[in-house]
Formats: C-alpha cells, sequence, structure tokens
C-alpha cells in the first residue's frame, strides 16, 4: 500500500455525487464520520459543480472509502474515475518587465516590476525574494508582488495544475506616489507572471511511484512485462529464497488494478509494496527550440 506520510500532498482524487437531495445530506454526515475516524483522506464541496472530491494517496484507501459510503451508510452515487495529482513546473530562466497602468473615475492604479522567474528543483515551496534597490518601492508593494505570483501558481498555463520548483526574484520596479497600493503591485504580479509564462517552458509533472513485487520465478516474466506495459522503469531484481524480487519505477496514473493483475499472473502469490518516489516530467516529444527538463528525477 502506498505510504501516505511520504507524500506531500493527495496524490488521486474522485469526484463523487450523491443522486438525490436525500443523498446529499446523508453524504456530508457518512463524510464527517468517516473523516473523524482518522483514515487519511481528505474532501472538499465544490458547491458550483455539485460534486464532493474526496482524495488521498492509494488506489485502495479510496475504493474502501466508496464502499464504505455505498455499503455502510447508503448513500447513492455517481462515482467518476480516479484522477491524479499532476503539477507544473518551468524549466527556463527568464527576466520580465510589466507595468500595471488603469485609469477609472478619476482614481488611478499604477505598479512596475521586474522579475526574474527561474527553476527550483521540484521544490514543492514557491520561493520569492526582494532585491530591488532602496525606495524603488515599498516594502508593501514587495508584498503585494508575492501575493500576485502565488495567486497565478495556483493553476498553471500548461494544463491548470499547481504550480511548483519556481523561484521569483523581484529585482526592480516602481511605484507613484498617489496612485499605487499593495493591489496594484498584487495585479502587476500576477500579470508579469502570465505574460513571463510562455518564455519559460512550462512543463507537466507527473508523481512517480517506487514499486516492489515479491513473486514466484515462474510469474517474474510476465510481471516484468506488464510494468513496462505501465511505463515502469525495472530498477533490478534480487532472489529472496525461492521468490525473486522486482523493484520498479511507475507512474501513478499507470498504477491502477495492479494488485488484481499480480493476483492473476502469479496465482495469488505476488506481495506488492508501494511508495511515493517523487515527480518527474510527464513524457513527450520535445520541438526542436525546448531544453531538456530541468530535473530528470525518473527516466
Amino acid at each position: 500500500m502506498m505510504e501516505i506520510a511520504s507524500a506531500p500532498w493527495p496524490l488521486l482524487e474522485i469526484a463523487i455525487e450523491p443522486k438525490s437531495e436525500a443523498d446529499e445530506e446523508k453524504l456530508r454526515i457518512a463524510l464527517s464520520s468517516l473523516a473523524d475516524e482518522d483514515l487519511g483522506f481528505r474532501f472538499t464541496w465544490d458547491e458550483e459543480a455539485g460534486q464532493t472530491i474526496v482524495s488521498g494517496n492509494a488506489e485502495l484507501q479510496l475504493d474502501l472509502i466508496i464502499h464504505r459510503l455505498v455499503n455502510e451508510f447508503e448513500v447513492a452515487l455517481n462515482i467518476s474515475a480516479p484522477d491524479v495529482a499532476y503539477r507544473e513546473t518551468i524549466t527556463r530562466k527568464h527576466e520580465q518587465d510589466y507595468t500595471h497602468k488603469k485609469q477609472s473615475r478619476g482614481m488611478g492604479q499604477f505598479a512596475r516590476v521586474k522579475l526574474l522567474f527561474e527553476p527550483n528543483g521540484h521544490d514543492p515551496e514557491f520561493v520569492f525574494v526582494s532585491r530591488i534597490p532602496n525606495g524603488a518601492v515599498r516594502d508593501e508593494h514587495a508584498v503585494g508582488v508575492e501575493k500576485g505570483v502565488r495567486s497565478a501558481l495556483v493553476s498553471g498555463p500548461f494544463a491548470g495544475s499547481p504550480m511548483i520548483g519556481l523561484k521569483a526574484t523581484l529585482v526592480d520596479g516602481a511605484f507613484h506616489q498617489t496612485d499605487s497600493s499593495a493591489l496594484a503591485f498584487e495585479i502587476a504580479g500576477r500579470a508579469c507572471f502570465r505574460e513571463a509564462a510562455p518564455r519559460l517552458g512550462v512543463q507537466l509533472l507527473e508523481p512517480i511511484t517506487e514499486v516492489e513485487v515479491v513473486t514466484p520465478e515462474y510469474s517474474v516474466r510476465g510481471i516484468v512485462s506488464d510494468l513496462k506495459g505501465r511505463r515502469g522503469r525495472i530498477q533490478g531484481q534480487e532472489g529472496l529464497g525461492t521468490d525473486i524480487k522486482i523493484d520498479a519505477l511507475v507512474p501513478l496514473t499507470n498504477m491502477f488494478k495492479l494488485e488484481d493483475t499480480l493476483r492473476l499472473l502469479s496465482k495469488g502469490q505476488a506481495r506488492l509494496s508501494v511508495r511515493y518516489f517523487g515527480y518527474a516530467p510527464v513524457p513527450g516529444p520535445l520541438r526542436d527550440d525546448e531544453p531538456p527538463p530541468a530535473v530528470a528525477a525518473y527516466g
């Protein structure tokens, strides 16, 4: 089973919808009850979509939650296929100069920022640094810039996934004595990143799992073939008495129903252990003007 504590955030989520108003009330009560048991999952309400998002780190974990909602709490549900928690990052360094200027009903808004964006590995924490000349902007303006960039990173430009592995340095700026505010600089920071994004080599990342399978020798070939078919990279094989231990790195998006397949191939004898490994670029053809991945954590 996936080691939940090792992952930085829930890696899987399922959208569920109650089939009636009565089921909606039952669902809220049931989820609150399950959450009190500390089963290591999260849930959020999406009122606009009329859905509840249940998230966790393992397929079996979410299967158990859904099974209990339907069978134990007798909630009728529409259930989506699980989604993987993709992330986005940047692979290039770029400096962007942006000026926000607006006049409305005699009131003005002004903020100029120059930001250097650069990759920061796959660190989930956004790093913001202010290195502006003394007096170029006020302290509260720099705070506004950071807030604006952070808000832009919630939904990345590639696929709308949250962004990680990014550092932004405020290197210059300018303000107006009456028309500048923290809000104006927040708007400028957000717009500056969005304008810079096409030049930053934005890249989609996927979670990778570290898989260990212990199985009788007669099923090794079939299991190795199945893991490779899931875009798995075999890291090694080792004898353990009469069994063979197979180590592999496999994208989480291709891990679904692996346990069922192992059970079939090994006649129920295989033992599976799965741990979170990290994030890595989703493979795809690189254009001539694209650099290689900034961090090759996998493959």
